[in-house]
């Protein structure tokens, strides 16, 4: 797989060899198509897609799989909504471990983060209080590490939705004492 010139060129053309994503596997090549999505542009201007004029955001595991796999019953929205992704999603490692679990492909979410799609951005070992009063507060939720690292990067990154499928938690969560967390799914229309 060619390299890319750091982060603000990760929509640089560039050749994808399937042997990356997995030898031998036709379910793991299938799934590299994804990664293609960054030869694709818009024939719009991209003030004319109406969606946000920059995608700053942060990516939570749903939006991931959802891109990697085209099985996925969201996999049209994530693909319709990273081709207006200007530069990398914020995201955590709890997030990229789930990703690469439920794609069944470490080497496709690792092509995510070389690709610049996205880009962890947190570190859990630096945020343990917080994470701990959060575990606390959403216990009756039983929400996974991953929500209590993306609801604290809401809190980091006050002006960057969460981009998710998980429409039911992302509902209830707050950051701070009461301040809904902006998010970005499925059902919402892209145009």
């Amino acid at each position: 797989m060619a390299e890319v010139d750091g982060a603000k060129n990760w929509r640089a053309k560039r050749t994808l060899d399937p042997r990356s994503v997995g030898e031998g596997s036709y379910e793991r090549r299938t799934s590299l198509h994804a990664v293609l999505w960054i030869c694709l542009r818009s024939s719009k201007p991209f003030h004319a897609q109406r969606l946000l004029e920059k995608v700053k955001a942060i990516a939570d595991t749903g939006f991931l799989v959802a891109f990697g796999n085209r099985k996925d019953q969201h996999h049209k929205w994530a693909q319709a909504l990273a081709e207006r992704v200007t530069e990398p999603l914020l995201t955590c490692e709890p997030v990229l471990a789930e990703a690469a679990f439920h794609l069944n492909s470490t080497a496709l979410v690792l092509a995510f983060v070389r690709s610049g799609l996205a880009r962890p951005a947190f570190v859990v070992g630096d945020h343990l209080t917080r994470l701990t009063e959060l575990a606390a507060r959403y216990a009756d939720r039983q929400p996974d590490l991953a929500d209590l690292c993306l609801i604290r990067m809401s809190e980091l990154y006050p002006k960057f939705p969460v981009i998710t499928t998980d429409v039911k938690d992302f509902r209830v969560y707050r950051r701070g004492r009461r301040e809904a967390i902006p998010f970005i799914h499925p059902q919402q229309r892209l145009s």
